[in-house]
């Protein structure tokens, strides 16, 4: 971990989010208001998703990036809540995707509902969410929130038709990164700088800031699968190679450590198993070839691109909170 990142480390969260934090609670009362529904089954499962945790981090980007903004209307309140609609719906489609069973420690939601209910349950968050961006007449944030949601959508279906691909290339690997995670949060920092018009230059900073924090935060996740304690991330470790998912760490494995790494990868994926002394052996290679000591190295990269992207704005509370997202990202272990 870098000196940036030890430091960050200490910071805790909340208090990052300080300058928002009524308006962080205001989305999560907006979201149980609109997840109301004379079919009860829908307000309960929301409520069991939305107790599962989360770190709210796409809204209060967008909530922060408004205040950078200048902007002081309810507005980004209601678009914060509209971005946790999608992140959500997108969680629980993922999971029925990736056959998880588990989520931040507890049952996902598909494991306690089952499928079938689960996948309705994601498509009315999405259109639950469009139905509320709708309630402005903003067609501009309107058409970026579905541009967003459908990168998110392609990233997902492009990462299917490479699953149990050992062989997938690095650019193919960001491209997944880019629609899955990075838009959504390039989306969430543009809509902060649309509410406060702050012009074609600080909109297209302010999205590019998300966006290099939406890499940041992927790379740092998909380390964690191979970094992470296991009771802490709330999931079995190892789960992506299981799932035939490989990620930035694997790819520099597999070209760093040559033949030994690449038929135990393959193996791994091939039989979407790992044993104790499979997984031994891959955070063995890990470490000699310093695959995921150069991952994380890429992470710091987009991190400070992210950070960059705020010298346009002059100095305020609100830039410094955005400043610190991304060494917090850096700091993450769950």
């Amino acid at each position: 971990m870098t000196d940036t990142a030890q430091k960050a480390a200490a910071a805790d969260l909340a208090q990052i989010f300080e300058p928002i934090r009524e308006e962080l609670e205001a989305v999560e009362q907006e979201f149980v208001q609109h997840i109301q529904s004379r079919v009860a089954l829908i307000p309960e499962m929301g409520r069991y998703i939305q107790k599962s945790g989360g770190k709210r981090v796409r809204p209060a980007v967008l909530l922060m990036s408004a205040r950078l903004s200048g902007y002081t209307g309810d507005r980004a309140v209601l678009y914060a809540a509209v971005v946790e609609f999608i992140h959500t719906a997108t969680l629980v489609h993922d999971d029925i995707i990736d056959g998880a069973d588990m989520r931040r420690g507890r049952l996902a939601a598909h494991s306690r509902w089952g499928n079938d209910i689960t996948v309705l349950l994601g498509d009315y968050l999405y259109i639950k969410s469009m139905a509320l961006a709708l309630t402005h007449d903003s067609l501009d944030l309107v058409r970026l929130l579905c541009d967003v949601t459908l990168r998110m959508i392609e990233g997902e279906l492009y990462q299917l038709t490479k699953a149990g691909d050992v062989d997938i290339a690095e650019e193919e690997h960001f491209e997944i990164i880019r629609r899955k995670t990075a838009f959504l949060f390039g989306g969430c920092a543009q809509i902060g700088g649309l509410l406060g018009n702050v012009g074609t230059d600080r909109e297209a900073a302010l999205r590019e800031y998300g966006f290099n924090l939406g890499v940041a935060f992927q790379l740092v996740d998909d380390l964690l699968d191979y970094t992470a304690d296991q009771e802490a991330l709330g999931k079995p470790i190892g789960g992506d190679l299981r799932e035939g998912k490989v990620t930035l760490p694997i790819i520099i494995l597999r070209e760093r450590a040559g033949e030994e790494a690449y038929s135990l990868v393959r193996t791994i994926v091939a039989e979407r198993a790992v044993t104790p002394e499979q997984w031994r052996e891959v955070l063995r290679l890990l470490k000699e070839s310093r695959a995921t000591e150069l991952a994380y190295e890429r992470a710091v990269e987009y991190a400070e691109r992210a950070k960059a992207c705020l010298s346009i704005f002059p100095p305020s509370r609100e830039r410094d909170a955005l400043m610190a997202l991304p060494d917090y990202v850096l700091s993450r272990d769950r």
